[in-house]
């Protein structure tokens, strides 16, 4: 399958060994993982926000997910379909990347359930089904 991991996933991912953890160690073994220079951007900005990370380690996380991941180019001015606008530019990486799955913890965009090409599930949701 091809899978975009939306930025709270990838947070969640490298900051603890819990849920996101396994759903993106799955995903680098198992499936296709599926980015953008958008998404990549906000993770950056999240990682530097959040935490307490040096930047070396940041700037590690970032090339991990690049080198593992199809990167596609989304252009600025993406279809508006959710509530929050920042969340669109997500929705069309998984489109443009023709995804199956978008995982998110992110209400704005579990609301939507589809998108072109695939669904928008929980973490949860994809550890109970696919492993």
């Amino acid at each position: 399958m091809r899978i975009v991991l939306d930025t709270n996933v990838l947070l969640a991912a490298f900051i603890s060994e819990g849920l996101c953890h396994r759903v993106y160690s799955a995903c680098l073994s198992q499936h296709e993982m599926v980015a953008s220079e958008y998404l990549l951007s906000e993770l950056g900005e999240v990682l530097a926000r959040k935490t307490k990370m040096p930047p070396e380690q940041r700037t590690r996380i970032l090339a991990s997910v690049r080198e593992n991941a199809q990167i596609v180019l989304v252009p600025e001015d993406v279809q508006r379909i959710s509530r929050d606008p920042k969340d669109d530019a997500i929705v069309a990486t998984a489109e443009l990347g023709k995804c199956n799955l978008l995982i998110t913890g992110d209400d704005d965009l579990l609301v939507l359930k589809r998108f072109k090409t695939g669904r928008i599930i929980r973490p949860r949701d994809f550890v109970e089904a696919y492993l």
